[in-house]
C-alpha cells in the first residue's frame, strides 16, 4: 500500500504564524502511512491572470503548486480570517489549483478547512468563505475533517499547539479523516 500525501496550504504568511503552528502540529499527528506534508512558496505565486496561465508559459511558481496539489492524495488548508474572509494568498493558490476550468489539479480531490483566528468566533467567516471556494472550484469537503480554534493569541501565544493536548486531538481527527476520504477516493478511482 502506498502512502497517503496530505498537503497543507497555510492561509499566513507571517513568520510567527499560529496558523502554521497549527499545521506544523497537525502533520505531528499523522498515523503511519500518511505524511502531512506543508507548502512553501505561496508568497510567490502572482495572482491568477487568466492572460498568465497559457499553456507553456504558466509562471513557475503556479505550476510547482498545481503539480503539488496534483501529487497529493488530499490537501488540508489552514486559515486565519483577514477581514471577515479567508486570506487572499490561499484563495489565489485555490484559484491556480482549479484551472483549467473542470479539470484543476484539486478536482475531486478530498480537502479539509481548519480556521484559526484572536478573536471567539474561531474564523467561522474565513471557514464557510473557504468551504464555499473549494467547492465552485471542484475540490470534495470533507465535512467531518474540520477543526475552529478561537482566541488563539492566548491559547497559542506562549506555547507550541503541539504541546497542547485537546488541540493534537482535534487536529488528529482531522487529518484521520482527510485519510480515510482520499483512502476512499483511491478505491473508487
Amino acid at each position: 500500500m502506498s502512502e497517503t500525501r496530505i498537503l497543507t496550504l497555510v492561509g499566513s504568511l507571517r513568520a510567527g504564524s499560529i496558523n502554521r503552528r497549527l499545521a506544523e502540529a497537525a502533520a505531528r499527528t499523522a498515523p503511519e502511512g500518511a505524511e502531512v506534508s506543508i507548502y512553501e512558496g505561496l508568497a510567490e505565486i502572482p495572482f491568477y491572470n487568466e492572460d498568465l496561465d497559457v499553456p507553456g508559459q504558466v509562471p513557475a511558481q503556479a505550476e510547482a503548486l498545481r503539480a503539488a496539489v496534483a501529487a497529493a492524495d488530499a490537501v488540508l488548508l489552514v486559515t486565519p480570517e483577514y477581514n471577515g474572509t479567508l486570506p487572499a494568498v490561499l484563495k489565489n493558490a485555490i484559484d491556480w489549483a482549479s484551472r483549467p476550468y473542470g479539470a484543476g489539479a484539486i478536482k475531486g480531490k478530498p480537502v479539509a478547512v481548519v480556521s484559526a483566528s484572536i478573536s471567539p468566533n474561531a474564523a467561522a467567516w474565513a471557514h464557510g468563505d473557504t468551504v464555499k471556494t473549494v467547492g465552485v472550484a471542484g475540490g470534495v469537503v470533507v465535512e467531518a475533517a474540520v477543526a475552529q480554534f478561537g482566541g488563539i493569541g492566548e491559547r497559542f501565544g506562549a506555547t507550541h499547539p503541539a504541546e497542547d493536548a485537546e488541540a493534537l486531538t482535534q487536529l488528529g481527527a482531522v487529518v484521520h479523516e482527510l485519510v480515510a476520504a482520499a483512502a476512499t477516493v483511491a478505491v473508487t478511482a
